[in-house]
C-alpha cells in the first residue's frame, strides 16, 4: 500500500486527556484528526495498532470500515495500572486513498484499583497548623536508590494544597493542587514522571502543605472553614522501577517529618504571608538535618476515593508586565497590568533583611485608589519579608491566586524596576480552540473578554468570579457559558469533572445545588430553576459540541433524578410555581440589593425551564436507545409545554410576562404552538427591544437566548441594533469603559466611574458573556449541524454596520474556519472545511449547497 504524499493523520487523542499520563479509564476511546489537501476527504476505514512501552506491536485491529474518527472504542485489552503503551493510526478514504501510520502517541494508566494503594495519609501535627488559613507545614523523608532506574512515577494528592520536590527540584508545575473536588466523594491524584529527579545514593523527597479549600475558608458572608476537615495531609507514593523489574516504593507514612517553613499564613482569599528568613535552606535535599522535626501522624483516608484526572491541572500560562506605574491619591504606587486576570504577582527584590514588601490586589480604581469594597472580607493582600540576600530575591506565592489588574504595592525598597513585578496568570491549562474577529473593534473586543472572564473563572472549576469571599461552582453561571465555553476552550475534561462532583452531591442532597461543590453557608441547599438545570443542559451541550455520547451515557441518571424531581414539584399541574427561584437574575431593572426582582415571573421561567429539560432528556433517552424513557419523557415535555401555553401565553401570542426574558425564553424553548403566536412573540420581543431604546433588559437567564430568540423570529437588525448598543445597559457599554472581561453585572461600574452601590459587584463574571456563542453561529456562521461537528452548519447572517466576521475552530475532527465580507453590496464567505466533514453552507440569496473538506468561496448580492 503506497500512502498518498498529501494525506497524514495526526497522532491519536485519548479521551479528553491533554496529558494521559495517569489516567483512569481502563479502555481510553480514541480520536485522531486527518489532515489532508485532497477535496471532498471522507475515511471509509481505519486501522489502529497498539504496543508496549518497548514499542512491540501487542494488538492491530485491521481495516475497520466506518467513518468514525472521534472517541473510537480502545480496541485491544483493557490497560492494566502502571501500563504504558502506544497507538498509532492509519486511514483509508472513500476516494481510495490511504495515509501512512501516524506517529506513536502514548498513553499511561494510573492506580486503577484502591488497593494499590500503599500510602497512608501524613499529617503534621495540630500544634503546627494552627487557625484556619494559617502557616503551611514542610513534610520531607529521605531514600536509597541504586543504579540502573528504568522509570519513577510519583503518584500524589492532599488534604489541602500541596507542591511536591525531590532533591531540591519542584515536582511538574501544578498550580494549587490537587484543586477543589467534593472531598467527601472525590479526591484527584495526580501522576508525575519523576525518573530524571532521582539519582543513584540518596534522595529526598518533601512537599508543602496549605489548608486550601479542605481545611482554609470557603464561601462568603464569613464562609466556612474545616468544611472537609480540620487536619491537612499528604497521601504520595514514589514508585521506583530498576531494569531488573523490582520496585521500590517510598509512602507517606509516620516516618515522615514535619516542621513549619517560611509561608506564615496562607488562605485563597486573603493571600500568603511568607518570611524568607524562616526558610529552613535545604531542607528538600539529602543531608538536611531534621531532627528538631516533629514525627507526622497518619490520619484515616479512603483510597476508594482517589480518582485520576480528567483534565489538565491549573498552570502558570502566562505572565504580564505592568502597562503603567500609577500614583494613587494618598502617594501609593499602584501598577496597571492592563488586564483583569485569575494569578497573583512575581517580585525580584534586593533589601535588607526583615523588610517587608505588601501586595494589594483590585480589578478597578476609584478615584484614582484601589476599589477594594467588592472584594468584601477577601483581604486579596500577599506580603514578602526579605531574608537580606546579597543579590535579588524573587518570590511568588504558592497557595493563593487573586483576580485583579491592579496591584499596590507598599514599602518597596529602592527603586521599582521595569522588571520588579509580573502578573502569573494562572487557570486550568486548557487548549484554545475557538477565535472570532470581525469589523468593529469594540464587538471585537467584548469577545475577548469573554475569553479573558473564561481563564479567570476557570481556575479548576466553572466559578462565578476570581477576586472576592466567594469563588464557588456556580451551576447557573456555567449553564448559561457552556455553549461558549466549549467553542473557546476544550473544556471537555474539566466540565466532565465537574458534573461528577454534581452528580455526587446531588444524591448525597437529593437535588441539584446552587453551586457545586456544596459548602452550606446563607442557602439552604434546595431547587432552582436554571441553575439546577445545569445537571441537563450541560452534559447536553458537552455533546452537541465534542460528540461524547458516553458523557451522556454516565450523566443519565443525574439528568433524569433533576427532571423527575422538578416533576414532582409541578405535580399535575406542569407548573413550577413554588419554592425559592433566582428568577432571571440580575435584570438590569433589579435594585442593586435585590438582584432577583427581575421584570420576568420566577414561575415562568422555572416552568419554561422544566419544559425544555424533560424535551432534552427525552432527546437522550432516545440517543441512548431507552425507547420507553423517551417516550415517557417526551410526553411530559409536551403536558408541561401546553401547561405553559395555559398559564402564561394568549391565544395571540402575548406572554403574561411582557419582557425580553419571557419571549426570548418561549421563543428559544419552543414553547409556543401556532406559527402566528411565534411570529406575535417575536414581533412583541423586536417592540420591546426598541421600546428600550434598544437596551439589554436581561439576566443571566435571558441574556444567552435574547439575540439568537430575535434572529430566528425575523428580526435580525433588532438583534444586531442589541447587540451593537453602547449605551447602559448593554454589552458595550463595559467595552467603552474600559473593562478587560464580563462584568457581573451591567453597569458594575457607573458611568461617572464608581462602583455600583451593590454589594455583590464583580468586574470578571462571565455569564453575561454568553452572547459570544451568538457572535460564533450568527454574527460569524460557524455552527455544528451534527453533535461534535460531524457536519458544519456555514450560515452568517451579517447586520449592522459590520463589514466583516470571522471565526475559526478546532473541531474534533480538525480546523474548521469562517469569514465574510461586505464590498459594495457584494457578500462574499470564504469557509474551511476539515478532512471527514460535509457542511452545509446556507447564505442569504443563494440556495442552501452542501460541501465537503477544502476551502470554498461564495459570493452573493446583499
Amino acid at each position: 500500500m503506497t500512502p498518498a504524499p498529501d494525506l497524514r493523520v495526526e497522532p491519536p487523542r485519548f479521551e479528553h486527556h491533554r496529558e494521559p499520563i495517569g489516567i483512569g479509564e481502563r479502555t481510553p476511546r480514541l480520536s485522531w484528526t486527518t489532515v489532508t489537501d485532497l477535496p471532498d476527504w471522507l475515511q471509509r476505514a481505519y486501522e489502529i495498532e497498539l504496543c508496549d512501552a518497548d514499542g512491540a506491536i501487542t494488538y492491530a485491529t485491521g481495516i475497520v470500515e466506518t467513518g468514525s474518527s472521534v472517541l473510537v472504542p480502545w480496541p485491544g485489552v483493557p490497560l492494566e495500572s502502571r501500563r504504558r503503551g502506544g497507538a498509532r493510526v492509519r486511514v483509508h478514504g472513500r476516494d481510495g486513498s490511504s495515509s501512512g501510520w501516524s506517529p506513536w502517541a502514548w498513553v499511561e494508566a494510573g492506580l486503577l484499583e484502591p488497593g494499590e494503594w500503599r500510602a497512608g495519609a501524613a499529617a503534621p501535627p495540630l500544634e503546627l497548623l494552627g487557625a484556619p488559613d494559617g502557616p503551611a507545614v514542610h513534610l520531607r523523608r529521605e531514600f536509597a536508590v541504586r543504579a540502573s532506574i528504568a522509570r519513577a512515577r510519583l503518584h500524589v494528592t492532599a488534604h489541602g494544597l500541596y507542591e511536591v520536590e525531590i532533591n531540591g527540584s519542584v515536582v511538574g508545575d501544578d498550580v494549587l493542587a490537587p484543586g477543589w473536588t467534593s472531598y467527601g466523594h472525590r479526591l484527584r491524584y495526580r501522576t508525575h514522571d519523576v525518573t530524571a529527579l532521582l539519582r543513584e545514593g540518596d534522595n529526598a523527597i518533601g512537599a508543602t502543605l496549605a489548608d486550601g479549600w479542605f481545611r482554609g475558608r470557603v464561601g462568603f458572608e464569613g464562609g466556612r472553614t474545616g468544611v472537609y476537615g480540620d487536619r491537612t495531609a499528604l497521601v504520595a507514593q514514589l514508585e521506583v522501577t530498576y531494569d531488573d523489574g523490582t520496585v521500590l516504593r517510598v509512602v507517606t507514612d509516620e516516618r515522615w517529618r514535619c516542621a513549619r517553613g517560611a509561608v506564615t499564613a496562607a488562605s485563597l482569599y486573603d493571600g500568603e504571608r511568607f518570611d524568607a528568613r524562616l526558610t529552613p535552606a535545604g531542607w528538600s535535599r539529602p543531608g538536611f538535618d531534621d531532627a528538631g522535626w516533629m514525627p507526622a501522624d497518619v490520619v484515616a483516608f479512603d483510597p476508594a476515593l482517589l480518582v485520576a484526572p480528567v483534565g489538565p491541572a491549573v498552570r502558570r500560562v502566562e505572565t504580564l508586565g505592568p502597562v503603567a506605574v500609577l500614583t494613587g491619591p494618598a502617594g501609593e504606587t499602584i501598577l496597571d497590568f492592563g488586564q483583569n486576570i485569575s494569578g497573583r504577582l512575581r517580585i525580584r527584590v534586593h533589601g535588607p533583611a526583615g523588610h517587608t514588601v505588601t501586595l494589594r490586589h483590585a480589578e478597578v480604581l476609584e478615584n484614582g485608589a484601589l476599589a477594594l469594597r467588592p472584594l468584601r472580607d477577601a483581604a486579596a493582600r500577599d506580603a514578602y519579608t526579605l531574608r537580606g540576600a546579597e543579590g535579588v530575591e524573587e518570590w511568588e506565592p504558592t497557595f493563593t491566586v487573586h483576580g485583579f489588574r491592579y496591584a499596590q504595592v507598599d514599602d518597596w525598597p529602592g527603586d521599582l524596576g521595569p522588571d520588579s513585578v509580573r502578573a502569573v496568570v494562572c487557570h486550568t491549562d486548557m487548549r484554545r480552540t475557538g477565535r472570532f474577529t470581525c469589523s468593529d473593534a469594540e464587538l471585537t473586543r467584548l469577545h475577548e473578554n469573554a475569553v479573558w472572564s473564561m481563564r479567570g473563572n476557570f481556575v479548576d472549576l466553572p466559578t462565578d468570579c476570581p477576586q472576592r469571599d466567594e469563588r464557588l461552582g456556580w451551576t447557573g453561571d456555567i449553564q448559561v457559558f457552556a455553549p461558549t465555553a466549549s467553542f473557546l476552550y476544550d473544556c471537555a475534561g474539566p466540565l466532565t469533572s465537574w458534573l461528577e462532583d454534581l452528580a455526587a452531591e446531588q444524591e448525597e442532597y437529593g437535588t441539584v445545588p446552587h453551586y457545586v461543590p456544596w459548602v452550606p453557608l446563607v442557602f439552604p441547599v434546595g431547587p432552582a430553576a436554571a441553575w439546577g438545570d445545569a445537571a441537563v443542559i450541560v452534559p447536553w451541550t458537552l455533546y452537541q459540541r465534542f460528540g461524547d455520547l458516553g458523557l451522556l451515557a454516565a450523566r443519565y441518571p443525574s439528568m433524569t433524578a433533576w427532571v423527575d424531581q422538578v416533576a414532582g414539584l409541578a405535580g399535575e399541574r406542569h407548573l413550577w410555581d413554588t419554592g425559592f427561584q433566582f428568577g432571571d437574575w440580575l435584570d438590569p431593572a433589579a435594585p442593586p440589593d435585590r438582584p432577583a426582582k427581575a421584570r420576568t415571573d420566577s414561575a415562568l421561567v422555572a416552568t419554561a425551564y422544566h419544559a425544555w429539560t424533560a424535551h432534552l432528556v427525552a432527546e437522550t433517552a432516545a440517543l441512548l436507545g431507552r425507547d420507553e424513557d423517551a417516550v415517557r419523557y417526551a410526553a411530559l415535555a409536551a403536558a408541561v409545554r401546553e401547561a405553559f401555553r395555559d398559564e402564561y401565553v394568549t391565544p395571540a401570542g402575548r406572554l403574561t410576562s411582557d419582557s425580553q426574558t419571557a419571549y426570548a425564553l418561549a421563543l428559544s424553548m419552543n414553547l409556543l404552538a401556532k406559527p402566528e403566536q411565534r411570529d406575535r412573540a417575536g414581533r412583541r420581543l423586536a417592540e420591546l427591544a426598541a421600546f428600550d431604546d434598544f437596551r439589554i433588559a436581561t439576566g443571566f437567564v435571558g441574556t444567552p437566548l435574547v439575540c439568537d430568540a430575535l434572529a430566528d423570529a425575523g428580526q435580525l437588525e433588532t438583534a444586531y441594533r442589541l447587540l451593537l448598543q453602547r449605551d447602559c445597559p448593554s454589552w458595550l457599554y463595559p467595552v467603552t469603559m474600559g473593562a478587560t472581561t464580563i462584568w457581573e453585572r451591567w453597569d458594575s461600574l457607573l458611568p461617572d466611574g464608581t462602583v455600583n452601590p451593590g454589594d455583590m459587584t464583580s468586574f470578571n463574571h462571565y455569564a453575561l458573556g454568553a452572547v459570544a456563542d451568538f457572535l460564533h453561529r450568527v454574527v460569524a456562521g460557524l455552527a455544528p449541524a451534527e453533535p461534535g461537528y460531524r457536519r458544519l452548519r456555514i450560515a452568517p447572517r451579517p447586520g449592522g454596520d459590520l463589514t466583516s466576521a470571522a471565526a475559526e475552530l478546532d473541531t474534533p475532527y480538525g480546523r474548521a474556519a469562517v469569514s465574510w465580507r461586505l464590498d459594495d453590496g457584494v457578500l462574499t464567505v470564504t469557509a474551511t472545511v476539515p478532512a471527514n466533514v460535509v457542511a452545509e453552507v446556507d447564505l442569504p440569496g443563494l440556495a442552501p449547497v452542501e460541501v465537503g473538506s477544502g476551502t470554498h468561496t461564495f459570493a452573493t448580492a446583499r
